[in-house]
């Protein structure tokens, strides 16, 4: 049976039109949201769980915070779980914000294990991310900008592009997908609607304790630069808990952060 995925932007609505989608075909969520992998970050990737009642989902709290799950383990991951739901007659409805996850389990993409590569990450330590950016871009297209939104990232993507030139084999197969039957569902809504409710889930969540999950992670281990690299809520309030801003910077830097960010994501669905 064909994979229901419901896409749009944040604080758009997804989730409650998915869980509605679920009850009514008889169905099971598979999330499509990067940082919602992670145990213990709650509020800032807003996973509200209840939203959810008696439908079962995936692919939520698979991950201790602080390690980097990426596009290889999701597509494995939401694999089996599309097999397991369909294998139980049921409908696999895939939700979330991510879009490199939806677009590419979509499309079918298969990606080969990429071991790492200790030699090359040498050579490439202590360069900027602009020259990291200028060896990436001679390796392929840059389609993807969080391919270098971080020299740790970037580096990734490097290591990734040099082990398909040396096994052709393998990136053929990543770069010839075969696309699943799906049916896709935007949901979208008024701008200035999307930035009302941006900006006051963004106040009720802080009033909710957003400030003490971060400072909890911190003190239970989670290196503060684990958390940045999460971006958007991680980045900002690691910033204000470890004293390198202020509250009133951390929430209106945040905000437009939130906003930029919705924008993004408008542009890639």
């Amino acid at each position: 049976m064909p994979i229901i995925a419901v896409v749009g932007p944040t604080a758009s609505g997804k989730t409650r039109r998915a869980v509605e989608l679920a009850r009514a075909l008889g169905g099971e969520i598979i999330s499509a949201d990067s940082r919602q992998v992670y145990r213990g970050m709650d509020l800032g990737t807003g996973k509200d769980i209840a939203e959810y009642g008696d439908v079962p989902y995936h692919l939520i709290d698979i991950c201790p915070a602080g390690t980097k799950y990426n596009l290889y383990e999701y597509l494995r991951d939401a694999r089996a779980a599309v097999a397991d739901i369909s294998g139980r007659g049921l409908h696999p409805i895939i939700c979330g914000g991510t879009g490199l996850y939806v677009e590419s389990l979509l499309k079918g993409m298969y990606l080969p294990e990429v071991p790492e590569n200790p030699a090359l990450r040498a050579s490439l330590r202590g360069k900027s991310l602009e020259e990291l950016t200028g060896i990436l871009a001679g390796m392929k297209t840059l389609h993807n900008v969080t391919d270098v939104d971080s020299p740790q990232r970037a580096i990734r993507a490097i290591e990734i592009q040099t082990f398909y030139a040396d096994h052709p084999d393998q990136a053929r197969m990543a770069t010839s997908p075969e696309p699943l039957p799906a049916a896709v569902v935007g949901v979208d809504i008024p701008r200035d609607e999307r930035r009302r409710r941006i900006t006051l889930r963004l106040d009720q969540r802080l009033q909710e304790g957003m400030v003490a999950e971060v400072e909890r992670l911190l003190a239970g281990g989670v290196g503060a630069d684990d958390l940045i690299y999460y971006g958007l809520e991680y980045k900002y309030l690691t910033l204000y808990a470890t004293g390198r801003i202020t509250y009133q910077q951390m929430h209106d830097e945040l905000e437009t952060a939130i906003h930029q960010f919705a924008k993004r994501q408008m542009t890639w669905f």
